[in-house]
């Protein structure tokens, strides 16, 4: 029983509708346009919407697109045939209407289709009834049942034919490699009736020739051991007269004077002063403006000045020679046009970090979106299916939603209420490390920060967040705010609940008038179910208003994983109704990955978030925002 079918254009003027319940087909429909079309993610056929399931195909050269919905607890085996036979019957039967192409002849067109789909839908559901069963197969069927019984025999101390044969093989190449003493080894002269040795014509014992190659052993290694008698003969006069060990500026020493820790101090208390050079922590550039990501390099660079230059002196004969080589013609696309090109982008995407699963969707998101299209006259398959996937790609990396922290903060303010950022990720991507940067450009735009120690599990993640307090407050003391407390820690040890420390600090920022909480969480893997759920409950009890993923730029299928696995996690552990999920991803060590940038696409193309910071070093100003076009041009350079 199908809930609707639908034809309409890709300008969205509906051409024809049938409804096969009362409920309207608007919702789902918008649903799948706003969330697959318009997003570059056709590629899988079938979208779930609520308790629908609904399947689409997509009309290329006449630009429709024809959906149908019914309920996802059914299994409708016919719904493939009958939307093949529907875009047949209707693309022959209205190909004058479709082909003019303008919005005034599709509105004034009658598409009278309704007894053409009955019929169709019910030739559909008598071939899937008519379909026999399928039988179990007999044994006397199948290929065991036509070997013989002794074939299958096999006897103690008799080797199969496969291995015996892979045996004379190894033997072969030993006996072409090692010379006669491979096969004195292979095959023993007791077992093959040969004489057990010849020298000079004269035979040989076997106990003269078992004391001939021990002397031969003893000469061979004998001379390894002469060197490294002689090598720790060398080694031993240095060991002697022992080097100082290197003391490096900013090193440290191990004293322990130096190295304790211990002094009780209070959230907020006043810290010494910074021995370490304010410049090189606080880095190079405005710290108030997040710069675009700039993915290309100086060699780069280089290459494509000498690129060009060759291409110059080409002669225009030349030049109309290769434009004449890759003329196609004003011909449709198919499936066995794209299919190298497709293989050949699939790799690539894959070799650049994409997560293997998601390039080959992105690229048969391509195939569907090009196929039975038009191509140009003086334009290539390699060409067209490119410039498909990088508007693919950019369309991808700016998704549905922008996270606009700044705004969202004024309006907090507005609200007289702090902004409250949840961080989290699993172990070693740098959560700590880019809270800190993140609360210096928030210090640069004039906002007052609250960091919450939450990470009670990790020793030393407090004793880390002093000390990016301590020098964010001698980066911005409250000299310079006119005796206001600009940023501070809160921290209530270890061993504590996480979900409580951070509901005592939102209520200690709103109190001491903080504009923003920035909360540090535990790195979790995603497969850890305690942990997961003390997470979820720490997002369920404080509901944040910004839920941060850090996630680094060197993984490739664990991105994947790791972000389905965090958002199912906090769907499942939330008592909520409407669980809360990620809404952006952080994306570290991107100055560590030259131009596999495939990540970022992965992490996007699975959580449809945006990638709202991207770290590209270890100061306070190495922190960017995403340029979706420079990283599709790193992910698509050769």
């Amino acid at each position: 029983m199908l809930d609707f079918f639908t034809i309409f254009s890709k300008g969205g003027l509906v051409l024809w509708c049938f409804q096969g319940v009362s409920d309207s087909c608007t919702g789902p429909v918008n649903a799948l346009i706003r969330s697959v079309l318009l997003q570059e993610r056709g590629g899988n056929n079938s979208f779930t919407h609520e308790a629908l399931t609904l399947k689409y195909k997509l009309d290329n050269q006449f630009e429709l697109v024809f959906v149908v919905g019914f309920q996802k607890i059914l299994t409708l085996t016919y719904v493939d045939k009958l939307i093949d036979d529907v875009h047949r019957l209707f693309r022959d039967k209205y190909r004058t209407e479709i082909q003019q192409q303008s919005a005034l002849s599709l509105l004034n067109g009658t598409f009278d289709f309704q007894n053409d789909f009955l019929r169709l839908l019910r030739e559909a559901e008598e071939s899937s009834k008519i379909r026999a069963p399928t039988t179990m197969k007999k044994f006397e069927d199948s290929e065991k049942a036509k070997k013989p019984v002794r074939s299958m025999i096999e006897t103690r101390g008799e080797k199969p034919k496969e291995k015996a044969k892979n045996s004379k093989k190894k033997g072969a190449k030993k006996e072409g490699s090692d010379g006669p003493l491979a096969t004195s080894k292979a095959v023993p002269a007791e077992k093959s009736g040969l004489p057990v040795g010849l020298e000079n014509g004269v035979e040989l014992s076997k106990e003269e020739l078992i004391r001939r190659k021990r002397e031969e052993f003893i000469q061979k290694h004998g001379r390894g051991m002469e060197k490294s008698n002689k090598s720790t003969k060398s080694d031993a006069p240095k060991e002697k007269g022992k080097k100082a060990p290197r003391v490096w500026e900013l090193g440290g020493c191990a004293n322990k004077e130096v190295l304790d820790y211990s002094t009780p101090t209070t959230n907020g208390s006043p810290e010494a002063a910074l021995s370490e050079d304010i410049n090189l922590i606080r880095g190079t550039g405005p710290g108030g403006q997040l710069q675009d990501l700039d993915c290309s390099s100086s060699d780069d660079e280089g290459a494509a000045q000498n690129s060009t230059k060759p291409s110059a002196t080409k002669g225009t004969l030349g030049g109309m020679f290769g434009m004449l080589k890759g003329l196609v013609g004003s011909k449709s696309l198919s499936r066995e046009d794209m299919e190298s090109v497709l293989d050949k982008m699939r790799d690539h995407l894959i070799a650049k970090n994409v997560a293997a699963d998601i390039a080959v969707q992105l690229c048969e998101s391509v195939a569907n979106k090009l196929e039975g299209k038009v191509m140009g006259t003086f334009s290539t398959v390699t060409s067209t299916v490119k410039q498909a996937l990088q508007e693919s790609l950019v369309q991808i990396l700016q998704p549905q939603r922008r996270v606009d922290m700044l705004r969202d903060i004024m309006d907090a303010q507005r609200r007289q209420r702090p902004y409250v950022v949840t961080f989290c990720g699993v172990n070693g991507v740098g959560k700590s490390t880019n809270l800190a940067k993140i609360s210096f450009w928030l210090l640069e735009n004039g906002f007052s920060v609250l960091i919450a120690a939450c990470d009670t599990f990790r020793a030393g993640a407090v004793e880390q967040l002093r000390t990016h307090t301590r020098r964010l407050s001698a980066l911005h003391p409250p000299e310079k705010h006119g005796g206001r407390t600009m940023v501070q820690l809160f921290e209530k040890g270890y061993g504590k609940d996480a979900a409580g420390i951070a509901m005592e600090a939102i209520a200690f920022a709103r109190n001491q008038g903080f504009d923003v909480v920035l909360v540090d969480t535990a790195g979790r893997m995603q497969d850890n179910a305690p942990l997961m759920t003390a997470l979820a409950k720490l997002i369920t009890v404080n509901t944040p208003d910004l839920v941060l993923f850090v996630g680094e730029a060197l993984v490739g299928n664990e991105a994947v994983d790791q972000l389905v696995k965090f958002n199912r996690a906090l769907a499942d552990h939330s008592m909520a109704q409407t669980p809360r999920l990620i809404d952006g991803i952080v994306l570290t060590k991107f100055d560590t990955i030259d131009d596999k940038v495939g990540a970022a696409i992965s992490m996007t193309y699975i959580t449809s978030k945006p990638i709202v910071f991207v770290g590209t070093g270890q100061t306070y100003c190495d922190l960017r925002s995403l340029n979706a076009k420079a990283v599709v041009a790193a992910l698509m350079k050769a």
